[in-house]
């Protein structure tokens, strides 16, 4: 009897444990997806221009810059730290950049990339004074934007603004690929994704663990091929896929990359889970986090060529304007809300566009109804606290069954 009970209750632990992973990676994303669907239908219902193939269009380039910086802030939050001079850092490298091109005559082609450069440089310098110094990323990061601010407005011309128009930055926002090129970026696309998948799959199956042929492969190459095609079938309703939206795929597929196939993404989940067990593995912790602020930067600076394209210009209102804005608030947002953990060690690229695409379609379903900019700034604010108190539920679920 006793025999047979012990041998009866022995799977429901390992059912819980099985249950409670999933819970923290694989299934993190379904109630954003189903939230996402939700907030489609219901915008749908409220107005008749919600799903137009322009509308979409616009609502995807809107979240790009957004989408950009979560998945910048991303590398940060994975190693448990957190960067709120991201805006600041935005706005500043935009200012310099046009700067380069109208008072100095720099090429894009050289201006662009010393902004680039200038936002990887601040961020690693946040890392290191607190790795050095011991301040949290808190302090340091909060003083630093403000900093950045005064930065941003002393670059500025008396005028507070520099006009684009004519120096090749507008190309990035106008440019849109239609046609059978669009058709070339699609199939090139899913064979790269294809590639990562058969790639984590194999790398699995090496280190032993569990590869399902229906969940692993099959069902994941499948749905991103009928996610690109109706997506691109959308977006050729409408002149074809923005370059500014292209560009953010190409960076979500690099971050994928890094995070599931290097040895560099592999340290950043372990020193965001327990950094004193990563720095006795051997791990340089400071370096690490060193590098996860100076990819916030660069990716932060990138993000802000591409609001400088579509806004024509720069000035005070540059990086969500001085202050940091609604942008901070919205980066961090959609980072939390698609599924990074504040906490560390947990996240993945989807989260960025999940997070990004939530923060577009409300902003956006909002606006076609008329609500007030208040209202807007509420909701995302609650909408972030909903996310993260959710993870910090999720995390006490799991550590619970842990024991």
């Amino acid at each position: 009897m006793a025999t047979a009970t012990s041998t009866s209750t022995s799977p429901v632990p390992a059912q819980r444990r099985t249950f409670s992973e999933l819970l923290t990676t694989d299934l993190r994303a379904l109630p954003v997806v189903i939230g996402l669907i939700a907030l489609w239908i219901f915008f749908a219902f409220q107005s008749d221009v919600f799903l137009t193939p322009q509308n979409l269009s616009n609502m995807l380039v809107q979240s790009t810059v957004v989408g950009i910086m979560a998945l910048g802030l991303m590398f940060v939050l994975l190693v448990k730290e957190i960067d709120l001079s991201v805006a600041a850092i935005n706005g500043v490298t935009a200012v310099l950049m046009a700067k380069l091109m109208v008072e100095f005559g720099f090429s894009p082609w050289l201006a662009v990339p010393a902004s680039i450069v200038i936002g990887a440089l601040i961020g690693s310098f946040s890392a290191r004074w607190m790795t050095f110094v011991g301040v949290p990323s808190f302090v340091v990061t909060l003083g630093l934007g403000l900093a950045l601010n005064g930065v941003q407005l002393l670059l500025l011309p008396p005028t507070a603004r520099y006009g684009l128009m004519g120096t090749g930055i507008e190309k990035i926002a106008q440019t849109k690929i239609e046609g059978i090129g669009s058709w070339v970026v699609l199939l090139v696309g899913l064979f790269a994704y294809a590639v990562l998948t058969l790639s984590n799959a194999m790398r699995r199956k090496r280190a032993g663990l569990p590869v399902s042929v229906s969940t692993g492969l099959v069902l994941p190459l499948a749905g991103g091929a009928l996610f690109g095609v109706i997506l691109l079938l959308i977006l050729n309703s409408h002149q074809g896929i923005p370059l500014m939206v292209l560009i953010f795929a190409v960076m979500l597929g690099l971050g994928g990359y890094i995070l599931k196939e290097t040895q560099f993404g592999l340290y950043l989940y372990a020193v965001g889970n327990n950094d004193e067990a990563a720095r006795r593995a051997g791990i340089n912790v400071g370096i690490i986090k060193m590098a996860a602020f100076a990819i916030a930067g660069s990716v932060s600076a990138i993000a802000g060529v591409l609001a400088a394209s579509r806004t024509l210009g720069v000035g005070v209102f540059s990086g969500g304007g001085v202050g940091g804005g609604t942008l901070l608030l919205e980066s961090i947002a959609a980072a939390v809300i698609g599924g990074v953990s504040l906490f560390g060690g947990r996240g993945s690229v989807h989260a960025a566009l999940l997070g990004a695409l939530v923060i577009g379609t409300v902003q956006n379903g909002l606006n076609l109804m008329g609500v007030e900019n208040e209202i807007r700034l509420i909701v995302t604010g609650l909408l972030l606290v909903l996310a993260v108190s959710i993870d910090k539920l999720i995390e006490k679920a799991t550590g619970q069954q842990a024991f």
